[in-house]
């Protein structure tokens, strides 16, 4: 249980760093809903992908036993990618087909559909990652 809090930590980080990305660019581009959401969302997703690796590596699942190797971060992007892939889905389809409800802006209707997005890829991530990438050894 510990570890899935010092998770779920790393994640609240991780999600600041990812929804700042995502809102300025969006904010610059004029961006907020659909298709063109989507290379948006994998910047800002990649940018909290490595401080997410590097905050679970050392903490959360304290694999830093033997530093970084190809295999392990290979292990670690397939996971995250398919995490992307639901995170992405998730809000795309959300801004994409469902209209926002009580007026909210196209802003704040982005931003509830990441909320959302980030809830049905956390489970997947934790799982991946505790089971696939830093499993321990012992």
């Amino acid at each position: 249980m510990f570890q899935f809090i010092k998770f779920a930590l790393i994640g609240a980080l991780n999600t600041g760093v990812d929804f700042g990305i995502l809102n300025a660019l969006s904010y610059a581009t004029g961006i907020y809903a659909g298709v063109g959401l989507i290379p948006l969302n994998a910047v800002s997703f990649g940018v909290a992908l490595i401080n997410s690796y590097v905050l679970n590596k050392y903490w959360t699942f304290q694999a830093g036993r033997g530093g970084v190797s190809g295999a392990e971060f290979g292990k670690f992007l397939f996971v995250s990618l398919v995490g992307l892939g639901i995170n992405t889905g998730v809000l795309t389809l959300i801004t994409g087909l469902v209209e926002p409800p009580l007026n909210l802006s196209p802003q704040l209707w982005e931003n509830v559909a990441k909320l959302a997005a980030t809830g049905f890829s956390l489970i997947w991530n934790f799982a991946g990652y505790k089971y696939i990438v830093f499993q321990s050894k012992k």
